[in-house]
């Protein structure tokens, strides 16, 4: 794919009003962000720049803070979600996560944003975006525009505008009615899930060309990156689903949600209520 930003660019050059899926988190917990002098997300981003040590992932505890709240750079002995609340002053590791992060009736739960270790994270892809390609690219006037932040999908769209909003694979998977038997990291689980991605693709009336079809019926390919293209993949049909009406543009009615949080396009559960205390 190359620079994120070159491709954002070319596609608004096109003439055509951009949307794109992103599988990374756009938007902070509202525990963290009650602190934060920002009215929202979007200009907490377009001040990045100028904090660069806020995404420095910690080694330990001892350097967690809200100021530097990404963890763990490795593992370590007697390492918890729990202890890492504690160190960012919450009251308890569920306040790591935003609404959207939580398990509803339909998917599990996602990581929480500032979690930077095991393959249930999501903190080193927002790392990567937030630091090399949508802080500087709001802090240089770039036209993007972040849903839900500003506005629906629908309202945002206008030539010589790119709207990033945020999917998930796992609530895209429920969505298009998708099932891999087995885990979606193995080419077999994704040749065999081939008729479903092709069935949700006739249904959304998209027509792949002849490489991508190709490469859905061999599950994607053999090598490691498998996964990544059968995610792109679903975040790509999600975004569609949302843009020819298939599935609603929803958002929740939580001023924490449309200014700091964010939400998942396309979810329209809402998370189960968190456990009550022990």
């Amino acid at each position: 794919m190359g620079d994120p930003a070159v491709l954002a660019a070319d596609l608004i050059a096109e003439g055509a009003p951009v949307a794109i899926g992103l599988d990374l988190p756009l938007g902070l917990p509202r525990a963290w962000a009650a602190a934060r002098p920002e009215p929202g997300f979007p200009d907490f981003l377009r001040a990045l720049p100028e904090n660069p040590a806020f995404l420095q992932v910690s080694e330990s505890l001892d350097t967690v803070s809200p100021a530097r709240p990404f963890y763990p750079a490795r593992g370590l002995r007697g390492m918890t979600r729990a202890a890492h609340a504690a160190a960012l002053g919450m009251a308890g590791p569920e306040h790591l996560s935003r609404l959207c992060d939580r398990a509803t009736a339909e998917r599990p739960a996602g990581a929480p944003v500032f979690w930077t270790l095991g393959a249930n994270q999501s903190g080193k892809a927002a790392i990567a975006a937030w630091r090399d390609w949508i802080g500087p690219a709001l802090a240089a006037g770039a036209p993007l525009r972040l849903w839900p932040f500003e506005g629906p999908l629908a309202a945002l769209l206008r030539p010589g505008v790119a709207v990033l909003a945020e999917t998930y694979p796992a609530e895209a998977m429920r969505q298009l009615g998708i099932r891999f038997p087995g885990s979606k990291r193995a080419q077999a689980a994704r040749r065999a899930a081939a008729p479903a991605l092709r069935a949700a693709m006739a249904r959304l009336r998209v027509v792949p060309v002849p490489a991508l079809a190709a490469a859905i019926d061999g599950g994607l390919g053999a090598d490691a990156a498998g996964e990544d293209r059968v995610d792109s993949l679903l975040g790509l049909l999600c975004v569609v689903s949302v843009l020819d009406g298939t599935r609603p543009d929803f958002i929740p009615a939580d001023p924490w949600v449309r200014r700091w949080e964010g939400w998942v396009l396309g979810q329209t559960a809402l998370p189960r209520p968190p456990p009550p205390p022990a």
